[in-house]
């Protein structure tokens, strides 16, 4: 089930009551929960910008160009996955182990510049050793090893699951059932933050309550 804690709002008052609502709901959320898995890119982390231009520099050492709407319109989604959608688009083929090897690159000369999702991290830290936490990420494990240690976040986590530990992408719920079993908690028992459409449909494939991370 996901939850989306939000609402209109027309008052200063009602603003206020909204805000207060919000925190009961997420309070009750990691009250009731056993286990938190986190997505990472958007959500712990400030990445799609980042990712933005390292997708542009891939493409650009091909040949081509990539609009930075089109990407934001599908960021979070795993390497392989844009890269079938970017054929479609451009109707071709890609060399995609020169496309990946640029782009992570690309990201790892830049690491030092990500910074972290206050809100959401601010979570992680006053759980931290509390119950237990692992992120799910469709990035490469290259990738998120170093952004999470580059934010200094690495160390909050009992476990990190990437898409090289799965068969399926998200929105399969393979990421979050992974990320579960290595938490040792039932999937109904985890509570899941998501910042992307894709990533809040394979929590709920995986029978996992989820938080869209925007209306924090």
């Amino acid at each position: 089930m996901t939850r989306k804690i939000t609402g209109p709002s027309a008052t200063s008052s009602i603003d206020g009551s909204l805000a207060h609502s919000r925190e009961q709901t997420l309070e009750t959320l990691l009250s009731a929960a056993h286990a938190l898995i986190f997505d990472c890119d958007g959500t712990l982390l400030k990445t799609p910008d980042l990712y933005t231009v390292g997708w542009q520099y891939a493409f650009k050492k091909t040949g081509l160009d990539m609009d930075a709407g089109w990407y934001h319109e599908r960021a979070g989604m795993s390497e392989h996955v844009l890269m079938d959608a970017f054929e479609a688009e451009k109707n071709m083929v890609l060399d995609r182990d020169r496309t990946v090897r640029d782009l992570r690159q690309y990201i790892l000369e830049n690491i030092h510049s990500v910074q972290e999702i206050s809100k959401v991290a601010s979570i992680a830290r006053a759980k931290h050793r509390h119950m237990p936490m692992a992120v799910a990420s469709g990035g490469s494990r290259q990738i998120v090893l170093a952004s999470l240690e580059a934010s200094g976040l690495l160390p909050l986590f009992d476990a990190i699951v990437t898409i090289d530990d799965v068969e399926h992408a998200k929105p399969a719920p393979d990421l979050f059932l992974e990320a579960a079993s290595r938490l040792k908690t039932l999937p109904e028992a985890c509570l899941v933050f998501e910042d992307s459409a894709q990533g809040l449909q394979a929590a709920a494939n995986a029978g996992m309550t989820a938080i869209d991370v925007a209306v924090i």
